[in-house]
């Protein structure tokens, strides 16, 4: 008996639109744009003081030295890149945690007035920093914080509350509940419900918190200035506006600082970009 195999035709490929040319044209003269102010910070941090003008911006260096830039830089701002460090993981982690406990209880635990309680606490993401700088400075003084990195982080943890229960609760908010009917069922309570089901789900939320709060924190220059006024126990970004002197200016310094400065949140999206979309993905399908 014999079978008769029927070949079958090859696709042909569909060939490509102008339009997608177009596009691939448009975004990467969009990257060469972005890119050019990092170019000119990069170029210009390995110079020397001497060798950086207007006039040779654009140009790179034409030898590499130790007393570039860079090295200026880093011994300058290394103190506040480890105070920025201090402050900004304590801080990310807490108020992950927090969001996520609040998040979970809004999304899952329902009680009565949960969902004012809920918009009143979003309110505080709206509430301008600049308006509530007098009371937070008496609170931390009498706490005894104020001035130290516990002060910013306290203040960076709270701060923080509002966003990060509003992305944990949406996230929840998209979990079956069948799953923890069956960890009631088991005998599990409200924490082991929290920490045995839904935190081991959580990761992606956990991600876009965590990228969201790091980038947050790290970049603030209110805070940080206000909370802590002296200069040796500043985060890095009052530490970076302090290299701009009174009467001259070091540009290749500044400049080498600016990069070193955003080196840690590159780092953190370039590592952790695609684990912050799909998380963002998943908390909007329901909530």
């Amino acid at each position: 008996m014999t079978t008769a195999t029927l070949s079958q035709p090859t696709p042909r490929r569909r060939p490509r639109h102008w339009g997608t040319y177009a596009v691939w044209i448009v975004m990467f003269l969009m990257a060469i744009v972005f890119l050019m102010p990092v170019y000119v910070m990069v170029a210009n941090g390995l110079k020397d003081a001497q060798s950086v003008s207007l006039q040779r911006i654009w140009i790179p260096p034409a030898q590499l030295s130790t007393d570039n830039g860079f090295a200026g830089a880093w011994m300058r701002l290394q103190p506040n890149m480890m105070n920025s460090l201090l402050m900004v993981i304590p801080a990310t982690i807490l108020s992950s945690f927090i969001g996520a406990i609040n998040g979970y209880l809004f999304a899952k635990w329902k009680f009565r007035g949960s969902d004012i309680v809920f918009t009143l606490m979003l309110f505080g993401f709206f509430i301008p920093y600049q308006s509530i700088l007098l009371p937070l400075v008496r609170t931390l003084q009498i706490l005894g914080v104020y001035g130290t990195i516990p002060g910013l982080i306290l203040v960076h943890v709270i701060y923080g509350i509002p966003i990060t229960t509003l992305i944990f609760r949406n996230y929840f908010a998209g979990v079956p509940t069948e799953l923890m009917d069956a960890a009631r069922v088991d005998g599990a309570g409200l924490i082991t419900t929290f920490t045995r089901v839904m935190l081991p789900l959580s990761i992606p939320a956990f991600v876009v918190v965590g990228i969201f709060q790091f980038t947050n924190i790290w970049n603030d220059f209110l805070f940080g200035v206000t909370v802590v006024p002296n200069p040796a126990a500043q985060p890095v970004t009052i530490a970076l506006n302090n290299l701009s002197g009174t009467f001259s200016v070091e540009w290749n310094v500044v400049m080498a600082g600016a990069v070193l400065a955003a080196l840690p949140t590159a780092i953190i999206y370039i590592l952790l970009g695609r684990f912050f979309i799909r998380g963002i993905l998943a908390g909007s399908v329901k909530g």
